[in-house]
Order: C-alpha cells, then structure tokens, then sequence
C-alpha cells in the first residue's frame, strides 16, 4: 500500500512537472517568450514558439550552433540579460513586429510574429531577409 501511494505522489509530481502550459495567445508574451529561452539558451522551450517551416528551422539551427561557438563569458551575458522591449506594430490582425533590445549588448533587434490559428508564432526567417 506504501509503495502504491509513493508511486502515485512520484507519478503525479512528474506529470505536473511537465505541464508548463505555454501561453502563444499574444504576440509580445510569445515574443518575450521566444526571446527569452533564446538568450538563456533554452533551445527547447523557444522553439516552442517558432513558426516551423524549412527556413526558420534552418535559421533556428544556425543560432544554436552560433550560440554554441560563442565564449562562455558571452553565454553568460546573455543568459542573465533582460529584454527590453522598444516597441511593437501591428500592421494586420495576423502580423506583429517587435522591436527590442537586450541589457547585455544592447543592440537593436527585431522578431516578426505570425498569428497561426489562435496562436503568435516567431517567424525567424524575417529577422534575416526583412521580408
């Protein structure tokens, strides 16, 4: 009976721990999200938030292997930055552009995020092509 009960907490606290519900309901909070797990280097969780197409998943893997070539002090940087968020522009119901900076280099960028279904979605290609 020990055993049944301890295997069933073991159970449940795995299951829970697998449960992080991913909220892509809203640009900048999937932005954020995506550009979040980016600079920790969380790979995993951001491409949670990544449009899948052949291009971006080309483009995602050159930042992983970019990022995996950087020297650790940079790493670190980034892992501890905040985000900084300069603006965002909706020119449709289904495009949003976000214009940010992180506290570590400081440094202009942008994502474009893509509305799929109910869902905001990173569509990484655009940081590249500006298309």
């Amino acid at each position: 009976m020990k055993f049944a009960i301890t295997a069933l907490i073991v159970f449940t606290i795995i299951i829970s721990s697998c449960n992080h519900a991913i909220d892509k309901s809203d640009p900048l909070v999937s932005g954020r999200g995506f550009i979040e797990a980016s600079l920790k280097g969380n790979y995993r969780m951001a491409k949670n938030y990544l449009l899948e197409d052949s291009t971006n998943l080309e483009y995602f893997e050159g930042l992983k292997d970019f990022n995996s070539k950087m020297s650790r002090e940079d790493q670190l940087g980034y892992s501890g930055a905040n985000i900084i968020i300069d603006s965002s522009v909706a020119p449709s119901d289904s495009v949003d552009f976000i214009y940010y900076t992180n506290t570590f280099k400081n440094k202009p960028s942008k994502i474009k995020m893509f509305k799929k279904n109910k869902d905001w979605l990173v569509d990484f290609k655009y940081t590249f092509t500006d298309n």
